[in-house]
């Protein structure tokens, strides 16, 4: 069996690659040849032509009946039906073509993030050359400030630390080290023997064998799953496909149907029964189905990016929110502040705890609940972990922020919330952290003279140099651990006094022994509002699961303290990977925390939640997220921490970075859902009413009392008018208390179909009684069209109380939208626009009615809305009120 790269010796290596020397590295020759066999080191991408997303806006039955529709008016040279039914298909072509072509490219971030210059070994000597110029065998010198520009296998490390955290998830830098690692699933985070391409090193120089290139790289990877990724329709989209298919199907079938018999029984001429069928399709079909939805949709994504710091991206993306059952989420940055805080001091037998969070000198040391004193040891202790230290805190844009390593940064926050910004030492010299020592040191002279070295590092090295013959070292490494079990990293402190004479720092002199001074436990801190958000999530029913490139420990404790589920499991990326595919599917439900996982991770445990019917929600701010947010039903990413990439992988930006923004979101996409819901309640029987009456009217042998471009009227015009109120319905109460839709759910159940057939039979019916006893008086067929146009209307502005709202229409929720009522007068305003300017009635053939017809119109709609009321009113009593 092959060993993987960071199992191998360097020895080994070198046997593989033979090279007797890796600072001579590849010859120009080999170089070259191997660039034209296995080609340059870039990622490609492939764009999808504009053309054919637009042309794709067009695949839809309802689409498809509406242009058989357009084609069948121009043939028989009705050419305003005809210019009028084409506008529709084109508006929603448009509206579909805009959303589409929104949708971003990540992987063109992704290629901004390699690296364009490189320092290689060629024919015995170092030289720059284009990134794009490196292959696999070359040997690459970094040092800090480079950008890693391919997967390297580290071979010499002179204080080598690279920063990996939008790869791996991790918040501090790694050192790298040249030793073989055992074991053959190594986590990426803990193989510290590699460097990763995209990756920056910000500490010390050295160099590696180039392991892979381009898409072979595990950003590479990440590139080629970005764009492997097929996103698969939101829940609502799915919903509204099937309703618009099933209904355009029956409808073209009712259609036909009532072709045959009227062509059978001769009841009209065929131009005239071809276009009376016309007319039916173009009056039940649901053409405003997709405007409405889309404007209902956008005025949520307005109020997300107004009122919630969101940037939504797709439109139907903020209702999937209100669909979702998992939200999957990655720890620092998100969960917690990626802010490294010391939360615990431990001097001697003393435990201080310090309040305060992130990197914000704001808090207090505090001995068993109240302020401590400072005394002489603590002070003492609290200046070592500042001096030894080289990263500086900062206030900029009105925000504390790090120039350096986090850890440093929570000893610099400490000082200055207990001493302050004095500094009384002068810096002689330091030693920086070594991993192979792993403490870092610095020499100071105070202002009496005298000369102090203080240092900070890993407790395993520093408690073994006590130069206290009663030192309890027992005592102190069960401190280490318990903390350690908490999720808390621990950093020991140590000083020594030195002569006068001595300048410089040496290992040696940190060995022989100093004085220990105590140990600081430290934590990326929780985010406080996350804990909020996360219980409103839970008592909603959504479930949140942390992946993280972390330990299984640390992840765990947070996960804890968040409360992120009431028992927490957790499982490793290495672990995952020994899953079969059903086990993986029983792992994603079952576990809240995977710690150490890959970026293959998150997307497969992603996939997994999806094949066991859940709708999910992944958020993240890494390059290592952005196949999982683009997998995920809806991706959100970190408008201010987040990646290029990752915001250009997902379908929502959180702008201000806070988790608790989800809560809100999925109660904000729960109420677009339910005001699409009524919408489509709604806009339906009205539909299928405008069908009933052409179809009665063929049946019955009687003159076609609608015109094609009133029905579109009907459809189009106002339900984007009166509809349009819906968009401001306020959320119904309890609505963060119900279960997540189910996925695959039915869109209406029994009573809503119930309610749509007679709605729509009894909006019909009145107006065919009004139609009949206007033609009985001989008031003529354009009045008696006009008419029936304005029942219709009428009877759609008196049903939308009804739809409204679960509860009584004339209850305290009356008034709860007062745009509702702005947009009826708008709609009344068209209507009389439609039956009384010229312009108007010689497109739509109406004409001049009087106060008696509109009589009949308030009449008919009254009888709906107190029918369909009664309906409620019962249903309130026997408590069979739908739940959605």
């Amino acid at each position: 069996m092959n060993k993987k790269y960071y199992q191998q010796t360097l020895e080994e290596l070198q046997k593989q690659t033979k090279l007797n020397d890796f600072k001579d590295g590849l010859t120009s020759d080999d170089a070259k040849k191997r660039l034209e066999q296995f080609g340059p080191n870039k990622l490609e991408s492939k764009k999808t032509p504009k053309w054919k997303i637009f042309l794709r806006q067009f695949k839809s039955m309802v689409i498809y009946v509406l242009l058989a529709a357009t084609l069948i008016t121009l043939l028989m040279e009705h050419y305003s039906d005809s210019i009028i039914i084409g506008m529709v298909v084109i508006i929603n072509a448009l509206i579909g073509y805009y959303q589409e072509n929104n949708a971003s490219n990540a992987l063109e971030k992704i290629k901004e993030m390699l690296s364009t210059d490189a320092t290689v070994y060629r024919d015995g000597a170092r030289k720059d050359i284009p990134a794009e110029e490196i292959v696999e065998g070359d040997v690459v010198f970094l040092e800090a400030g480079d950008n890693v520009p391919a997967d390297l296998r580290i071979i010499d490390s002179d204080n080598l630390r690279i920063q990996e955290s939008a790869l791996t998830g991790e918040a501090n830098s790694v050192e790298k080290t040249i030793d073989a690692l055992d074991g053959d699933t190594v986590a990426l985070a803990e193989q510290t023997n590699m460097a990763f391409a995209s990756t920056a090193v910000t500490n010390g120089s050295g160099s590696g064998l180039v392991i892979a290139t381009a898409e072979k790289t595990e950003i590479g990877k990440i590139s080629q799953e970005v764009s492997s990724v097929k996103k698969r329709k939101t829940p609502l989209i799915q919903v509204i496909d099937r309703l618009g298919t099933n209904v355009s199907y029956f409808i073209v079938v009712a259609s036909i149907i009532i072709f045959l018999i009227g062509l059978f029984f001769e009841t009209y001429s065929l131009s005239v029964l071809t276009l009376a069928v016309v007319s039916m399709m173009v009056g039940a079909i649901p053409e405003g189905l997709p405007a409405t939805t889309s404007v209902i949709l956008a005025k949520g994504v307005s109020d997300m990016a107004k009122n919630h710091n969101t940037i939504v991206k797709t439109l139907p993306a903020v209702e999937t929110l209100g669909s979702v059952d998992v939200v999957a989420t990655d720890k620092t940055g998100t969960l917690t502040k990626n802010e490294m805080t010391v939360t615990d001091i431990l001097i001697d037998d003393k435990t201080y705890s310090v309040t305060g969070t992130g990197y914000e000198p704001t808090g207090q040391i505090n001995l068993d609940g109240k302020k401590a004193n400072i005394d002489p040891k603590l002070k003492l202790f609290l200046e070592a972990g500042f001096q030894a230290n080289d990263t500086d805190l900062l206030f900029e844009d009105g925000k504390w922020i790090i120039n350096g390593e986090p850890t440093d940064g929570a000893f610099l926050t400490l000082y200055q919330k207990s001493i302050g910004t004095t500094d009384d030492y002068q810096e002689l010299d330091i030693l920086p952290f070594d991993s192979d020592y792993r403490y870092m040191a610095k020499l100071v002279k105070n202002k009496n003279g005298k000369r102090l070295l203080f240092a900070k590092g890993s407790p395993d090295k520093l408690l073994n140099m006590s130069n206290d013959p009663n030192f309890d070292y027992d005592y102190w490494l069960d401190k280490v651990t318990k903390y350690s079990e908490q999720g808390k990293r621990v950093i020991a402190v140590s000083y020594e006094e030195v002569p006068n004479d001595i300048d410089e720092i040496t290992h040696e002199q940190i060995t022989n022994g100093m004085n220990f001074l105590g140990l600081a436990a430290i934590i990326d801190p929780p985010r406080e509002e996350v804990i909020d958000s996360l219980k409103v999530m839970n008592d909603a029913g959504v479930q949140v699961k942390m992946i993280t490139g972390d330990s299984a420990i640390t992840a765990k404790a947070i996960g804890e303290q968040l409360g992120l589920a009431k028992e927490i499991n957790a499982i490793t990326g290495p672990n995952w990977d020994q899953l079969s595919d059903d086990e993986k599917i029983r792992a994603a439900d079952e576990n809240q925390v995977f710690a150490r996982t890959t970026p293959s991770n998150k997307l497969e445990i992603i996939d997994a939640l999806q094949k066991n019917n859940k709708v999910t929600a992944m958020t993240g701010d890494g390059v290592n997220d952005a196949p999982a947010l683009k997998k995920s039903d809806i991706g959100v990413a970190m408008g201010i921490k987040g990646t290029d990439v990752a915001k250009d992988s997902a379908d929502m930006v959180l702008t201000d970075d806070n988790f608790a923004t989800m809560s809100t979101a999925i109660k904000e996409g729960r109420r677009i859902f339910d005001n699409i819901k009524k919408s489509i309640l709604y806009l339906l029987p009205i539909s299928f009413s405008e069908g009933l009456i052409v179809a009665y009217a063929v049946l019955t042998k009687s003159e076609i009392p609608l015109h094609p471009t009133q029905l579109l009227w009907i459809n189009m015009v106002s339900a984007i008018t009166i509809q349009f109120a819906l968009i401001f319905e306020p959320a119904e109460e309890g609505i963060m208390k119900r279960a997540p839709r189910k996925t695959g759910a039915k869109f209406m159940n029994r009573h809503d179909i119930f309610q749509m057939a007679y709605v729509a039979i009894l909006i019909s019916g009145v107006s065919l009684i009004v139609d009949a006893w206007l033609n009985s008086k001989g008031v003529g067929e354009v009045i008696s069209s006009t008419t029936m146009v304005n029942v219709l209307v009428i009877g759609k502005i008196f049903y939308l109380f009804n739809i409204r709202t679960k509860k009584l229409a004339f209850s305290s929720d009356f008034f709860s939208n007062p745009k509702a009522f702005l947009f009826i007068g708008l709609m009344i305003v068209l209507q009389l626009i439609l039956t009384y300017v010229p312009f108007m009635q010689g497109i739509f053939y109406t004409g001049n009615i009087g106060l008696k017809e509109w009589g009949f119109a308030i009449i008919g709609g009254f009888i709906v809305l107190i029918v369909a009321e009664i309906d409620k009113m019962i249903r309130m009593r026997l408590n069979l009120n739908t739940k959605n």
